[in-house]
């Protein structure tokens, strides 16, 4: 079994937030710029996860902050829906471009 060190991680993780980094640049509807919301999540996580594993003194609290990062997804994942959903409802599309009427 391939055993992969701290520094594989990192760029894995580098290499996932690029790829949400991108996403949310480039996408023009909001289940893109979602998506890429939480490409940049888990790319927090992944670090997370591998200083738990890979630092001594980060054992506890790289995987709390993991699950609080989890939670947190889950909920902007939730509160985000719904306003995409009541967007669509009024306006017959999800495209940012067109969200200009929520300006205060």
């Amino acid at each position: 079994m391939v055993e992969f060190g701290f520094p594989a991680f990192l760029v894995l993780s580098a290499f996932l937030f690029a790829c949400g980094l991108t996403c949310l640049a480039t996408k023009r509807n909001a289940i893109g710029i979602l998506m890429g919301v939480e490409l940049i999540l888990n790319a927090a996580n992944l670090n997370f996860v591998a200083a738990a594993r890979f630092v001594p003194t980060f054992r506890l609290e790289g995987q709390v902050f993991a699950v609080l990062v989890i939670v947190l997804a889950a909920a902007e994942a939730a509160v985000a829906l719904a306003i995409f959903l009541n967007f669509y409802n009024n306006h017959a599309t999800v495209n940012v471009e067109n969200a200009t009427d929520l300006k205060g």
